[in-house]
């Protein structure tokens, strides 16, 4: 087949493999967590002091992409077993929604009187 008349599918440089889904969203996880940082180390520089008690606001991300990261991979390669990825994505999300109000408040303690 001459080189102007394959289709776009064949034309890709020898040795491109695209990401799996899996590996995008843990890239998306990532990012959230680089902009955290950017806007904790931002505020540390804008008032001179830093912020504390907030750790459990930094398990949000994390929990919530655990659980999207098993329905992920459950769609994409079949594992883990159905019921066992939607019970874990259920889990984190839980523990996700849980922990918030509790990260919030320590996030909120920072700025008190």
């Amino acid at each position: 087949m001459p080189e102007e008349k394959r289709a776009p599918q064949e034309r890709r440089e020898p040795g491109y493999v695209p990401a799996s889904p899996v590996k995008r969203t843990l890239a998306w996880i990532g990012l959230v967590y680089m902009l955290i940082l950017l806007a904790l180390t931002t505020y540390a520089y804008f008032t001179g002091t830093g912020l504390s008690n907030l750790g459990p606001l930094l398990t949000v991300p994390g929990l919530i992409g655990l659980g999207a990261v098993s329905l992920v991979s459950w769609k994409s390669t079949g594992k883990p077993a159905r019921v066992p990825a939607i019970a874990l994505a259920m889990l984190c999300w839980l523990l996700a929604l849980a922990t918030l109000p509790i990260g919030m408040a320590g996030l909120m303690s920072n700025f008190g009187g």
